[in-house]
């Protein structure tokens, strides 16, 4: 089974929606035949590259809501990261363009450490204010994560990946997926947002790898012979 899961570095709610579903599949029994694959995707393509400035005035802009709106609204999903035991400071978050750091993703995935490495790239903006369109940053970031520090500063001086995060993009768009986290099972079903872990839970159940049920015809003890007779 594939589970494609679309998010963004920048988005807190991928990282409790990330949380949820890696301890629904902690409980699932047949973890093992799930395949997890990170997909790229950007909620603002236009953020800057280059001295970015504070999420909460970016946030305060888009939304029309003012400083303290944004703030209040930070405030609210800070208090679901804690429950999942997330620690946020939204606040501090930088509002930089992510399309470099899905580069490194996509690096890190051929690595076999994609899990690892989106991980510390979403706790380091949601809750250590760090910039992830900085190349030196996101070099230092994916090394504590597992890859060598030289390979991902290569990566960054090419246009290495770049043409796997616009088919992740482009793949969204064919889904239809507007806001993220999204989660496609085996290209035939979805779930949006951060759910509870039992819904992920229920949906692996439901969509992933099935132990055979046969149906029995007749009386279950007609006409047999078993370990204490015939």
């Amino acid at each position: 089974m594939v589970v494609e899961v679309f998010s963004d570095i920048a988005c807190p709610w991928c990282y409790i929606g990330k949380t949820r579903f890696e301890r629904a599949l902690a409980r699932y029994e047949h973890a093992g035949e799930v395949q997890v694959v990170w997909r790229s995707f950007q909620l603002s393509p236009d953020a800057p590259t280059r001295e970015p400035g504070l999420t909460v005035d970016y946030l305060a802009d888009k939304y029309g809501v003012g400083r303290d709106g944004a703030l209040a609204m930070m405030e609210r999903v800070t208090e679901v990261a804690a429950s999942e035991g997330l620690e946020f400071h939204l606040p501090k978050a930088v509002a930089a363009n992510t399309f470099d750091a899905h580069r490194v993703t996509h690096l890190a995935a051929e690595r076999g450490l994609g899990r690892e490495v989106m991980g510390r790239l979403m706790r380091a903006y949601q809750s250590e204010g760090e910039n992830v369109a900085d190349h030196e940053t996101l070099a230092r970031l994916a090394t504590e994560a597992g890859l060598a520090a030289q390979d991902v500063r290569d990566t960054l001086a090419s246009s290495a990946y770049v043409e796997a995060v616009e088919a992740d993009l482009s793949l969204a768009r064919r889904y239809g997926v507007t806001g993220v986290p999204f989660f496609v099972f085996d290209a035939k079903a979805a779930i949006s947002g951060a759910q509870p872990t039992e819904l992920f839970l229920s949906a692996l159940r439901q969509f992933g790898p099935q132990v055979p049920v046969l149906q029995r015809v007749g009386a279950d003890d007609d006409a047999v012979c078993g370990p204490d007779g015939c």
